[in-house]
């Protein structure tokens, strides 16, 4: 078993940033590829980033490249997520996520274990 416990959310006005952090705990975190992933209202859960158990072969939504950055600190057993140039549609409930892989995957059904949620609000 994996905890996942996502902090760092709230909210803010567009073109801010703000960093999730993703503190996991149970299991060697470094055993386990990870994913952020977020949902608005109405909308399905989306991918978002992923990040390979080494730290290697990130991954990014479309939507997000060039302005979001994953990265882990295996040593903390966290997992972050730098998101820069925060735009109104970024507002949603985001998810930590963790599969025992050496990769990430950016279907939600590939993964095992996932945090609470936490809030993030952009304001235009």
């Amino acid at each position: 078993q994996v905890q996942l416990v996502e902090s760092g959310g709230g909210l803010v006005q567009a073109g801010d940033s703000l960093r999730l952090s993703c503190a996991a705990s149970g299991r060697t975190f470094s055993r386990y590829a990870a994913g952020w992933f977020r949902q608005a209202p109405g909308k399905e859960r989306e991918f978002v980033a992923g990040i390979s158990r080494s730290g290697a072969s990130p991954t990014y939504a479309d939507s997000v490249k060039g302005r979001f950055t994953i990265s882990r600190d295996n040593a903390k057993a966290t997992v972050y997520l730098q998101m820069n140039s925060l735009k109104p549609e970024d507002t949603a409930i985001y998810y930590c996520a963790a599969r025992p892989s050496p990769l990430s995957d950016p279907r939600a059904s590939m993964y095992d274990y996932w945090g609470q949620g936490i809030q993030v609000t952009v304001s235009s």
